[in-house]
């Protein structure tokens, strides 16, 4: 007798989904390896020259600058995420612990586009950065927030830091309390605690915050788009400019293949790099 009745029916949807995430990477796939005809909609023949043309150093600073951009929102995320996760695992007053996980979780309920439009009102010329700057002195002309690699990384910080407390608090979470207690017991300070005890256990979770963090990051398209004004580019924008502007979709399918291909290798690599570090115990 199947001791589980309901699984077909439960995991019908992920089948069906995954069926068509398939089809429309197929459908990607084949247009990445078709040539580009100028004037018109219809690819042409088989050709590999959108792949050799990716090795151009206009497309490969793309890349590297997607990585980069990638690399510095999750190492921000984990720096502003983790002491709020710490806070809302270890605060003792729940109704301080409600207010900080509604504050931790608001941005989940907004729009991109909309997280995106306040930052502009936040970073721009006469944002209320720079009104406040000048208002006290500080500076006589605006800093340039705005189009700036920065300002990108910090909206996108925003994006990415309600996950990334979500899973540090999991992780967090699931640390024994006594490990700390006899760390404590033994003379150690609440300082060297943290760095023997907790930061050690609680490694998987920031391994699991900063790949999601990272992989979150690499298809933001609104973000860099509306605050890096054409002047901070990603793969994802640059597929928007080629398939949208010039309707050269065979060569933006082959950027699509290659940057799903470039964050497999990143992600993979980073998980081997960081696998002796979920296996660090307290010291």
């Amino acid at each position: 007798m199947n001791s589980q009745p309901f699984l077909r029916t439960f995991t019908a949807p992920a089948v069906l989904c995954a069926f068509g995430f398939l089809a429309a990477m197929a459908a990607v796939l084949q247009f990445s390896l078709r040539a580009y005809v100028p004037g018109s909609l219809e690819p042409g023949g088989f050709t590999l020259a959108n792949f050799t043309d990716l090795l151009k150093p206009l497309y490969a600073r793309v890349f590297l600058d997607t990585v980069w951009i990638c690399f510095l929102t999750a190492a921000s995320t984990l720096i502003v995420g983790y002491p709020l996760a710490y806070a809302l695992v270890r605060m003792q007053n729940a109704i301080a612990r409600s207010i900080l996980l509604v504050i931790v979780v608001t941005p989940l309920f907004l729009g991109e586009v909309v997280r995106t439009y306040s930052w502009i009102i936040v970073l721009g010329n006469n944002g209320f950065i720079n009104s406040v700057l000048r208002d006290l002195g500080i500076i006589q002309q605006p800093i340039q927030f705005m189009f700036t690699t920065f300002g990108v990384v910090v909206a996108l910080v925003h994006v990415t830091t309600p996950v990334m407390v979500i899973m540090l608090a999991a992780g967090l979470s699931h640390i024994d309390r006594d490990y700390e207690k006899a760390a404590e017991s033994l003379g150690a300070g609440p300082i060297r605690t943290f760095l023997t005890v907790t930061l050690p256990l609680s490694m998987p979770g920031v391994v699991a915050g900063v790949t999601t963090a990272f992989a979150w990051t690499f298809s933001a398209f609104a973000t860099p788009q509306l605050i890096g004004g054409g002047r901070v580019n990603m793969i994802s924008n640059l597929v928007y400019q080629l398939g949208f502007a010039s309707f050269n979709f065979p060569f933006a399918a082959s950027l699509c293949v290659a940057g799903l291909a470039l964050t497999i290798v990143v992600l993979s690599a980073l998980r081997l790099a960081a696998r002796p570090l979920e296996n660090i115990r307290p010291h």
